[in-house]
């Protein structure tokens, strides 16, 4: 997964909602996969749990930790649901292919680092043609907590062999602004699925279309926000 890295400075990109509009896709998968349970969803549920991964999302739809079983029969039938219909439902989002080329050509070392599953991943990254823009893909699947932990971001950084300060991260969800927050790096947050509002202070932009190179040299240059939030959406 991860190739030489650029030295110097690093972007690490979330997926769903970031780099790929995958919404409708993970509404629909975790909609069916509730359904067989007989477990309550609906889109104001769904606005509350997008951008956890599937163990805190269970967690807080079910109200305790969701037992092995359980985990392995709705997540995995979710998860299985959305590659199948990630072909007909999923989207790069505007502006993502221009920033990811213009970035490399600046020199940026580039890396994925999403809550989703690996298999998710690598499927969105191949369809869109976008693997030879990454220096490393991870996935935080594995990890013992999910975002705002910082863990996944703090991995990324390591996989790109440079510290925290030297890295922005671009978000769509509170808890993944938190993370960045707490890993020590700039964030640059789209408003993508969530207000303006929800995702804080610093640099918002309502898409990835309206943010140029200079966005990231400025937020680097403004480093981490100062007072890192609860995280909550």
């Amino acid at each position: 997964m991860v190739k030489d890295p650029v030295p110097g400075r690093g972007v690490i990109w979330d997926m769903d909602g970031v780099l790929a509009d995958t919404t409708e896709a993970h509404f629909q998968a975790w909609a069916r996969a509730l359904s067989a349970h007989e477990i309550p969803f609906d889109r104001s549920v769904f606005d509350r749990v997008y951008g956890m991964n599937n163990m805190d999302t269970l967690l807080e739809l079910l109200g305790r930790l969701p037992t092995q079983e359980e985990l392995a029969g709705i997540a995995d039938c979710k998860e299985q649901i959305f590659r199948q219909e990630a072909g007909r439902l999923v989207r790069p989002m505007p502006g993502a292919i221009r920033l990811l080329g213009g970035l490399e050509q600046a020199g940026w070392s580039q890396a994925v680092a999403s809550s989703a599953p690996q298999e998710n991943i690598d499927l969105l990254v191949d369809a869109f043609g976008i693997r030879r823009h990454f220096a490393a893909i991870l996935s935080g699947a594995g990890l013992p907590a999910g975002k705002p932990d910082p863990a996944l971001f703090l991995a990324a950084a390591r996989a790109l062999q440079l510290p925290p300060q030297q890295c922005v991260v671009v978000e769509d969800a509170p808890v993944g602004v938190e993370a960045a927050c707490r890993a020590g790096m700039s964030c640059i947050a789209v408003a993508t699925t969530r207000s303006r509002e929800a995702l804080g202070p610093g640099p918002v932009f309502e898409a990835l279309t309206s943010v140029t190179e200079a966005a990231f040299s400025e937020a680097l240059r403004a480093g981490p926000r100062s007072v890192c939030t609860d995280g909550a959406q």
